[in-house]
């Protein structure tokens, strides 16, 4: 490798890496990463069952593979695959955590693309943790190369392109060239290799369609390739970041920020400041849930409602207000999940989990007449004190009409689940224990809860978690 000032941004991004998974890093920071595998698998459990899952699952099959690393509640199949199925589900419910200000969502593709390295390896728990740690980082990195300060919002975004199975899949390839081959040359060609496997858009999120559930498994799976076949001598180009043919030029332009990609490398992390989840849907419909299930518990009825305004940040709107008659009305549960008048409607009438669940999102529960009824009475709009804040927040603001006239306005300016307003432990456990829940009972979910929490010590292996989720088959997850 060269020396740091002649280094390309992949090289540089490959020593770090290759010194982290030499010396390791901090107990603060490996048990940061637990609760995020925690969180990751936790989310990939409650997606067990989904139609998309089980179709993914078929494909794989059909194209068969050696048993390496394992799949959630099903058989173990090759490394590639492993990540490909496990990425899906761990995406699949929009459950997963989230980097802002680059509107990312690191852990669903690193998460199971480190682990099916890991198996394949048979890597120790804290180099598991250590692995993920930089591949989230260097996933939230590269999305950060893409947030214009001036336009508030991600090129990337702006563009509708999901930078989250884009970057997600070099990080992902750094993850897993850690654990198989650490060395720092062989890392920086799987960077090299994975910038040209990097893919996704954003239309789903508008018009429906279940392809971006997949985003996440197809990332992971694209970055254990990478890393697999430059451990075994396939090279990528040095500058394949920053060339003029290279990553950041032709997904960003002249708009790419490259010192965000190295700046205080090493010394300053992301893992710490990701937002969880609460509620499994867009991380933008959040804080409209928050403040209608504020206006409920301060004694609105919504049947006496005739009117809401959902104040939002403007980049928002195409996501969770367009095409309004779409949004009001969703197609299905998944398109619901997107949907700002559905969230907060449905946030009025029901309490599931931590405030919505997975039972708020089903095409039943899309079906609601209810719950339509009220969707048809909010407007969303550009709000000019969310704009301020977005994106390192997702705020809201929202102002009901009741039928005497009188209006009500609810402001939630800092999400639920991030470093300012963050879920307590039980909160967190809450979460995992009820999306695990869909494939075991509360007894093992707990005993694979310590599990990976004592990854962080070595006390358990990826092995260990490997066995543990998959010992429910897809067959009884069916029955």
């Amino acid at each position: 490798m060269p020396e740091k000032n002649d280094a390309t941004l992949a090289q540089q991004l490959a020593v770090t890496a290759a010194g982290i998974a030499a010396t390791g890093l901090s107990a603060e920071l490996r048990a940061a990463t637990a609760q995020r595998v925690t969180d990751a698998l936790g989310n990939a459990l409650g997606a067990a069952h989904l139609p998309v899952v089980e179709q993914m699952r078929s494909v794989v099959a059909g194209w068969g593979g050696h048993p390496q690393s394992s799949v959630v509640a099903g058989e173990p199949t090759s490394a590639p695959n492993a990540a490909l199925l496990n990425g899906t589900m761990a995406h699949a419910l929009d459950f997963d955590d989230t980097h802002l200000p680059s509107v990312l969502h690191p852990s669903a593709s690193v998460v199971p693309a480190a682990l099916a390295a890991a198996e394949l390896a048979n890597s120790s728990g804290p180099e598991l943790l250590d692995a993920i740690t930089m591949g989230v980082e260097v996933t939230c990195r590269l999305g950060m190369a893409g947030y214009d300060t001036e336009l508030g919002n991600s090129v990337f975004f702006e563009h509708g392109l999901h930078a989250t199975s884009i970057t997600g899949t070099i990080g992902s390839a750094v993850a897993a060239a850690m654990l198989l081959r650490p060395e720092a040359d062989v890392i920086a060609s799987a960077i090299g290799i994975a910038s040209s496997m990097g893919a996704g858009l954003l239309e789903a999120n508008r018009t429906g369609g279940t392809v971006k559930r997949i985003h996440c498994g197809w990332a992971a799976h694209g970055g254990v390739t990478a890393a697999q076949a430059a451990a075994a001598g396939v090279t990528g180009p040095p500058t394949v970041l920053e060339g003029r043919f290279g990553f950041l030029q032709a997904f960003l332009a002249d708009r790419a920020d490259l010192q965000a990609v190295t700046e205080n490398l090493g010394t300053e992390w992301v893992i710490p400041t990701l937002f969880f989840k609460p509620y499994p849907c867009n991380h933008f419909t959040h804080a409209g849930i928050d403040a209608a299930r504020a206006m409920k518990a301060a004694g609105v009825d919504p049947d006496r409602i005739t009117a809401l305004t959902l104040g939002a940040p403007t980049p928002v709107l195409r996501t969770i207000a367009e095409p309004a008659a779409d949004k009001a009305r969703p197609q299905s549960g998944y398109h619901a999940a997107f949907s700002g008048p559905f969230t907060v409607a449905r946030a009025f009438y029901f309490e599931h989990g931590l405030g919505l669940f997975h039972e708020d999102f089903t095409d039943d529960a899309a079906t609601d007449e209810r719950t339509l009824a009220l969707a048809a009475k909010v407007t969303c709009e550009p709000n000019a004190e969310c704009d301020e804040i977005f994106p390192y927040q997702f705020p809201a603001v929202l102002t009901a009409t009741l039928d005497d006239g009188t209006q009500i306005t609810e402001k939630v300016l800092v999400n639920r689940g991030g470093p300012g307003n963050p879920l307590s432990e039980d909160e967190l456990g809450t979460k995992f224990t009820l999306n695990a829940s869909e494939v075991m009972d509360a007894t093992r979910a707990a005993m694979l809860h310590n599990a990976i929490t004592d990854l962080a010590t070595g006390a358990t292996n990826p092995r260990d978690i490997g066995s543990m989720l998959r010992a429910s088959t897809l067959a009884e997850v069916s029955a």
